[in-house]
């Protein structure tokens, strides 16, 4: 399976658009930047045809270590989610 890094989505932006590799770069550190401040502020980030970014506080919970079964506590925190489009489900469902 590929990976798609952010100097894969920086070369396809300068192939189809024609940027320079400098603006290309900076056009996808811009994006995730502002998802990034949106996530960090609270705010969801919508996509059409995508789908959702948010995040989700989890609170403390018991658990346990899974090596040795021992009880430990996860401590509460913020993740983030992401949650697809029908659209986005549909397109990659049927390219199987």
């Amino acid at each position: 399976m590929a990976t798609i890094t952010r100097t894969d989505f920086a070369n396809r932006l300068r192939e189809r658009f024609g940027f320079t590799t400098t603006d290309a770069n900076k056009l996808v550190d811009v994006v995730f930047d502002e998802i990034c401040e949106s996530l960090i502020n609270g705010e969801e980030v919508k996509f059409a045809g995508f789908g959702t970014f948010k995040i989700l506080a989890k609170s403390a919970r018991m658990g346990r270590n899974p090596k040795t079964g021992a009880p430990a506590v996860i401590s509460a925190r913020r993740v983030v989610s992401f949650r697809p489009s029908a659209e986005f489900r549909e397109r990659v469902a049927d390219k199987k």
